[in-house]
């Protein structure tokens, strides 16, 4: 019986992935370089420790950038993009039906405590949410399990009790290598890269009622 749902944040809550990595390709375009999704997948979910856009691309032309003028135009691109976007679509239908259905409502995130919970305070979201975990309570971040282990011990549950809903690969690991369900939703870039294990794959969530899906990963779950 499904008891909780643990949501991700970016990139499934709020797309802050798609703004990031544009103003991050455009940083790598005023150089003459591309930016390529092979490279920039393998931070996606998790922490900067993967991939460090501004050292590689110093790597890539052979000599240093002035990185305090080139952080500060990207960051202001991803500013100016990100004042365009509101959560994706279902999220808010997803936390009200889980809210009514009792279920426990967590988030694990691999960015830091302020960013997650300034944007949640932003769009009025962060009451949902009974537990939040993030790269501010474990030593590993995703793909490690620790976050989601983290998350579910709070809400007091077992993982076949749990669905985790993710964008990424890296994130969607975590939650096979902690024993969830997984359910992913990629966004317009995380679509782009190849997931491995997960139960049930939707383009957004207003694709398919909470209760729906809770049902089709039950189901699964009995089958294997």
């Amino acid at each position: 019986m499904i008891k909780a749902v643990i949501f991700d944040f970016d990139g499934l809550i709020i797309d802050t992935e798609t703004p990031e990595y544009e103003s991050f390709q455009a940083m790598y375009r005023d150089h003459g370089m591309e930016l390529t999704m092979d490279l920039w997948g393998l931070c996606i979910g998790t922490d900067g420790s993967a991939f460090e856009p501004y050292s590689y691309l110093e790597q890539a032309l052979g000599a240093p950038i002035d990185r305090e003028t080139v952080r500060k135009l990207r960051r202001q691109r991803y500013t100016d993009r990100m004042s365009e976007v509101q959560p994706r679509p279902g999220v808010i239908d997803y936390l009200k039906e889980a809210n009514e259905l009792g279920l426990q409502i967590g988030l694990a995130s691999s960015s830091t405590r302020e960013w997650v919970t300034g944007y949640l305070k932003q769009f009025d979201l962060i009451d949902y949410f009974m537990c939040i975990r993030t790269k501010d309570d474990v030593e590993k971040v995703k793909p490690d399990p620790a976050l989601y282990l983290q998350a579910m011990s709070c809400l007091g549950v077992q993982p076949v009790e749990a669905i985790a809903f993710e964008d990424s690969p890296n994130g969607s690991l975590a939650a096979k290598r902690a024993g969830m369900h997984c359910v992913i939703v990629p966004n317009e870039i995380t679509g782009l890269l190849r997931f491995g294990e997960h139960d049930l794959r939707l383009p957004s969530m207003s694709a398919m009622p909470l209760t729906e899906v809770i049902s089709r990963v039950s189901i699964t779950r009995k089958e294997c």
